[in-house]
C-alpha cells in the first residue's frame, strides 16, 4: 500500500489524489489510491517523482514495481493543480510588430 506521501486534495471536489508526471512531462491526476480497474500504471523514479503511463497494446500489463491507478477525471471532476487560481487576461494588447 503506499504512503500518504504526495497526496493532495482536488480543488473541484476534494477527493484525495496524487499527481503524476506522463511520459511527455504533462500533470495528470489520479485517485490516491491504486485502483486494479484503472488504465495508468504509475511508478516512483529514482528521485521519488510519481511516473506514469497509459497501458497500450504494446505493453498491456504493469511491469516490476508498478500500480495500476485510475485517472480522476474519469470520476466526473476536473481538477486544478492546488493553489492555483484562474489566469485573468489584462494588459495591454501588443501592437503588431512593425519595422523602424
Amino acid at each position: 500500500m503506499p504512503s500518504a506521501y504526495g497526496v493532495d486534495r482536488c480543488a473541484v471536489c476534494g477527493d484525495r489524489i496524487r499527481w503524476t508526471t506522463t511520459a511527455r512531462g504533462l500533470m495528470l491526476a489520479v485517485d490516491a489510491d491504486p485502483d486494479p480497474t484503472g488504465n495508468q500504471a504509475c511508478y516512483t523514479d529514482d528521485t521519488g517523482r510519481l511516473r506514469s503511463r497509459g497501458l497500450s497494446a504494446e505493453r498491456p500489463v504493469v511491469e516490476h514495481s508498478e500500480l495500476l491507478y485510475r485517472p480522476h477525471v474519469a470520476s466526473g471532476h476536473t481538477p486544478r493543480r492546488s493553489g492555483s487560481v484562474p489566469r485573468r487576461n489584462t494588459g495591454v494588447r501588443p501592437q503588431p510588430w512593425r519595422p523602424r
